[in-house]
């Protein structure tokens, strides 16, 4: 189970979580009459893809994606989200629920329990592509040169 006090896994799951989800829990905590102060705006930018090359295990720079990242100032505790594409709501909320949790709020246990439930609803849907495309799977057979 991913610990959501952890703040990179937090990042994580924050980051896998969609939209309406985050904006409606970070709803939940700015209507408990918390001060909010946003320290970045939302802002899309570029950042660079990294991956590893599975054979050789070298890492390449796969590409360039967009991201939207935020940072705010609540009760006094940063928080920080950068999520996928150009998704300004979901930066700031993400980036709300992070000061949120770090900060203990009375909220931090349903947030906990929904980003993990987003990560879990989100696993299976992986599971579930993963599982109909090996049934398209082809398996070829190598032929040893006989001469």
């Amino acid at each position: 189970m991913t610990d959501v006090y952890d703040r990179s896994e937090r990042f994580e799951l924050l980051a896998a979580c969609d939209g309406e989800t985050l904006a409606g829990l970070a709803d939940g905590v700015l209507d408990c009459g918390t001060r909010l102060r946003v320290l970045q705006e939302p802002t899309p930018r570029l950042v660079m893809q990294r991956v590893v090359e599975p054979v050789e295990k070298r890492r390449f720079n796969l590409g360039e994606v967009v991201v939207t990242a935020a940072e705010v100032e609540l009760d006094g505790e940063k928080g920080f989200a950068m999520v996928p594409g150009k998704e300004e709501r979901a930066a700031l909320s993400g980036a709300i629920l992070d000061a949120a949790v770090a900060a203990g709020h009375d909220l931090t246990d349903r947030i906990a329990g929904e980003l993990r439930a987003a990560a879990a609803e989100r696993d299976g849907r992986r599971r579930r592509r993963w599982a109909e495309s090996r049934a398209t799977a082809v398996e070829f057979e190598a032929m040893e040169d006989e001469g």
